[in-house]
């Protein structure tokens, strides 16, 4: 089991906790708005870091990111073997035809 793995594990037994006690429960109880809010604060920064150049800030706030999408996720019951399943499907397509098979622009 990859680190990943053990945070999606890990989010999901916080869910429904103590608040007071765990991060996690509160982002969770505040709901999928909140969750989403700290995930794009987290984005932004990583995105900072990374147009600075500082390789040790840009890998903390990238594992930031990380954990925040996956608490968001959670948020909105979706898992990471959803993720996974996703990304398996699009392995091997370019971007190009991935976006063309959505209908993206």
């Amino acid at each position: 089991m990859n680190a990943l793995d053990r945070l999606a594990m890990t989010i999901m037994a916080r869910k429904g906790t103590d608040p007071d006690t765990s991060w996690t429960a509160r982002l969770l109880e505040q709901g999928p708005e909140k969750a989403a809010g700290k995930f794009g604060e987290e984005a932004i920064e990583a995105i900072i870091e990374a147009v600075r150049g500082d390789k040790e800030r840009l890998t903390s706030e990238a594992a930031d990111v990380l954990y925040h999408l996956m608490v968001m996720l959670t948020a909105r019951d979706v898992t990471l073997a959803d993720v996974l399943a996703e990304l398996e499907r699009r392995e091997g397509m370019s971007g190009v035809e991935e976006k063309a098979a959505r209908g993206a622009p």
